[in-house]
């Protein structure tokens, strides 16, 4: 299959990661998403398709079948195999862990010609390397994981306002009541309003009617934006309304899962409100303490800059361990910001913020990453050296040549 191709190669679906790791300039692409066979799926909940399904796809046919997948991340055109080879996590991580403690078994094409059934039990080391290996060990071909029974398809949601960082760790304190949970945060306010925000917590419930069928987006940006429409003084201005946004604190109501999990799927090519330049989005995740102080210093950073940031989106990540070697969360705060591409400064911020994680024992999401040293991934993922010895040596991208010396 891959005789003929004299240079490296990657696997790629949609195309979502924010960074490199889904690029392989130089090299080829293998596109993945002509593996969209549905295989099967039990009376326990247990799905068989190939990798190249767009979680989309599946929602649509377990949905009204009272089912729903263990994990989403903030879109749904993502394919299987992307949300293995990233360990996507989701709103309900403090509960359910990443998507790869919910996969049995893959198989694996390597560059050899071998075909390899991977589990906790078979190939177990290429099954820890591949879950999160940012498709670097070989072409997933399918992909067999767990669902989870739900009520309905609607989500009961709780919006709550906080006035601050520590608001926002009291009300986190609660996560274990709910299914799923996620702060919206205004990276731009100061003094006593740092770490501001909107909570949304909810859960699984009944939605009176029919299950309503997938959306498309409602409409999409047609072009890229003038450069300097997005200014502090702009998202300021959005910010403030964005949390002002109703009369009360706290209010309620019962919606369609979309909404809740996909809002930016809403607006087709949102990207290009950040003009031609485009964005960069910094996630990490650190240790949490009483006061949140890393995640404190983060904002307070970002805040008094002479950056733009965009979306912010913080959250609690739970206790559960991933079987990937590279999987991204682990146990404590995560901030994902999107911050407007304004060159060398940009960079320089974003370097200022790799020093605050891992001083801090923490890391920052290579799926989301396009400028990370060599030097931060190591102390990221001190696992990299067991996870260098399982990947395919045909297999490279733009990503892996950035932070790794063979």
């Amino acid at each position: 299959m891959l005789a003929n191709i004299a240079e490296s190669v990657l696997a790629t679906g949609c195309g979502r990661s924010y960074g490199d790791s889904c690029l392989n300039e130089g090299g080829a692409l293998l596109d993945a998403t002509g593996l969209d066979r549905f295989m099967g799926l039990d009376d326990a909940g247990v799905i068989r398709c190939e990798a190249g399904v767009m979680l989309g796809e599946i929602l649509q046919v377990v949905v009204p079948r009272g089912w729903f997948l263990p994990v989403v991340p903030g879109t749904k055109w993502v394919t299987v195999g992307g949300a293995v080879a990233n360990d996507i996590h989701g709103k309900n991580h403090h509960r359910a862990g990443s998507f790869g403690a919910h996969v049995t078994r893959f198989e694996l094409y390597r560059s050899s010609g071998e075909r390899l059934v991977c589990s906790p039990t078979e190939n177990r080391e290429l099954f820890a390397a591949t879950i999160g290996g940012l498709g670097l060990t070989g072409l997933i071909l399918w992909v067999e994981f767990r669902l989870q029974r739900i009520p309905g398809p609607g989500v009961a949601v709780e919006r709550i306002r906080f006035a601050n960082l520590a608001e926002f760790l009291a009300i986190a304190a609660e996560d274990p009541a709910h299914e799923y949970t996620v702060a919206w945060v205004d990276c731009l306010a100061r003094g006593r309003s740092l770490g501001r925000g909107v909570y949304f917590r909810g859960s699984h419930a009944p939605l009176p009617g029919r299950v309503p069928p997938p959306s498309a987006p409602r409409f999409r940006i047609p072009f890229d934006a003038p450069g300097r429409l997005l200014n502090r003084a702009t998202v300021s201005a959005f910010n403030a309304m964005q949390y002002r946004r109703g009369l009360r604190k706290r209010s309620k109501r019962t919606v369609p899962h979309e909404p809740f999990f996909f809002p930016l799927d809403a607006i087709g090519e949102w990207n290009r409100l950040y003009g031609a330049r485009g964005f960069l989005q910094y996630q990490c995740v650190v240790p949490e303490t009483q006061d949140g102080g890393v995640i404190r210093a983060i904002l307070s950073r970002v805040a008094s800059s002479r950056e733009t940031p965009g979306l912010g989106v913080l959250k609690r990540f739970g206790p559960a361990a991933s079987p990937g070697l590279l999987s991204f969360p682990r146990p404590g705060l995560t901030l994902a910001v999107d911050v407007a591409f304004r060159g060398r400064r940009t960079l320089d911020l974003l370097d200022q913020l790799d020093g605050l994680v891992r001083d801090a024992g923490g890391a920052v999401y290579p799926a989301k990453d396009a400028r990370m040293s060599r030097e931060s991934f190591r102390s990221f993922f001190p696992a990299w050296p067991a996870f260098a010895r399982q990947v395919d040596p045909r297999f490279s991208s733009s990503f892996w040549r950035r932070v790794h010396v063979g």
